[in-house]
C-alpha cells in the first residue's frame, strides 16, 4: 500500500464521530456509527470491563451513550494511537485512576483572616473617601 493510501485511510478513521441524543443503540447502530464491524465490538467486550452493555428481554445488546463513548475512546486508542489492546486497557484505567483522584480546589484554609484583612481593606478606602468631603 502506497504512502499516499494509507495517510487517507488514517484520516478516514480519525474523522470525529458524532454520537445522537438517544438513551440506548442496538449493536449494529453503533457499529456503523464508528464504522466498525459488529463483531470487533463484541470481541472488546471482552476485553474492556468498562464496555458493559445490557441486554434487553430479546437478548439484544443495548448501548447506552456512555458506552458508545467508550467505543469511540478504544478505537482511537488502538487504530490512532497505536496501543495494543493491552496497552489501551491500561490507558484507560489510568484515565479513569485519574478522573477519581481529582485534586481539590485551592481554596484558603484560613478564610477569616482573609475576610478581616478585606475588612481593614475596605475600612481604609472609606476613610480616604470621606476625608475627600
Amino acid at each position: 500500500m502506497s504512502l499516499h493510501k494509507k495517510a487517507a485511510k488514517k484520516s478516514q478513521r480519525s474523522v470525529e464521530i458524532i454520537i445522537p441524543d438517544k438513551l440506548y443503540f442496538r449493536i449494529g447502530e453503533v457499529a456503523t456509527l464508528c464504522r466498525l464491524p459488529a463483531y470487533v465490538l463484541r470481541f472488546w467486550e471482552t476485553e474492556f470491563p468498562q464496555l458493559k452493555p445490557i441486554k434487553s428481554s430479546t437478548g439484544q445488546r443495548m448501548y447506552r451513550k456512555r458506552d458508545v463513548e467508550s467505543v469511540v475512546r478504544i478505537k482511537k486508542l488502538l487504530y490512532d494511537d497505536g496501543f495494543t489492546i493491552a496497552g489501551a486497557r491500561v490507558q484507560l484505567r489510568e484515565e479513569i485512576k485519574s478522573d477519581r483522584s481529582q485534586s481539590t480546589l485551592p481554596f484558603p484554609m484560613s478564610a477569616a483572616v482573609n475576610v478581616t484583612h478585606f475588612r481593614n481593606e475596605l475600612q481604609q478606602i472609606l476613610h480616604i473617601l470621606s476625608a475627600r468631603h
